[in-house]
């Protein structure tokens, strides 16, 4: 199997049975992000304890990337350290900024390489963004 259909049936698991998604009575905060060139919109709940990403649910509409991205995001950080969490998230947005000329750290962003193909498109890496960036506003006012 090619690596590019393998990584569109990683999106699609990801956008059919999403991780963490309805959002949870516990938490910390509430962020609602959205992206107005397309119209998706992803409301995510933190939940920290002490560094530690406790719990991190979210709900949202829109494409399959948008909201793959989201789950995909959730379930690589919900247990890591707020500084493993953002190295993380840094990587992904290189990776989302190398316009296809990165494939990613597997090791370090796991099923997050399968987005690799959608940083060769400008107008959807805002949608690939969408939860990770919900995600380090939410925990950026939780560490202040």
């Amino acid at each position: 199997m090619e690596l590019d259909s393998l990584y569109q049936e990683v999106i699609l698991d990801h956008y059919k049975s999403p991780k963490h998604k309805g959002l949870s009575e516990q938490k910390d905060i509430q962020v609602h992000h959205n992206n107005p060139s397309c119209g998706d919109e992803v409301t995510l709940n933190l939940l920290m304890s002490g560094q530690i990403v406790k719990e991190i649910s979210w709900d949202g509409i829109g494409c399959s990337i948008s909201m793959a991205s989201a789950s995909v995001m959730s379930e690589l950080l919900i247990g890591k350290s707020y500084q493993e969490a953002i190295k993380i998230l840094d990587a992904f947005v290189e990776l989302m900024q190398s316009k296809g000329q990165s494939v990613g750290d597997e090791n370090l962003l796991e099923d997050g390489v399968a987005f690799a193909g959608v940083s060769k498109f400008p107008a959807r890496i805002k949608c690939a963004l969408l939860g990770w960036m919900a995600f380090k506003d939410a925990s950026a006012q939780v560490m202040a």
